[in-house]
């Protein structure tokens, strides 16, 4: 679980679940949005995330996938993002020892 303080003073928890096989950004006490996971042969796929609008505008989407993504790197998984979100984070930030497997059409 990673807990971040964001700009508003808020307290966000990134967490996995392993019953829904999704990670959750928190505020507070409340889900305010998720990214999804699939494990298929030995790896990852991340298909789609979601944030509540009732939260749009803190940049939660980016905290969430990034806790994903380091949660995943410390586990030693295999990622494939196949969320244009996930795609889109991925290309922009460095994720420190996660191993990616691009998808054909995600692929630059």
């Amino acid at each position: 679980m990673m807990t971040h303080e964001s700009t508003a003073s808020e307290i966000t928890t990134v967490r996995r679940n392993e019953e829904t096989s999704r990670y959750e950004i928190l505020v507070g006490d409340e889900v305010a949005g998720f990214t999804e996971f699939k494990e298929k042969n030995g790896v990852f796929l991340f298909p789609h995330t979601e944030v509540d609008p009732a939260f749009g505008g803190r940049g939660l989407g980016s905290i969430l996938v990034a806790g994903a993504m380091a949660d995943s790197a410390a586990r030693g998984d295999t990622v494939v993002p196949i969320c244009p979100f996930v795609v889109k984070y991925l290309r922009a930030n460095e994720v420190p020892g996660l191993t990616v497997s691009w998808p054909p059409s995600a692929r630059s």
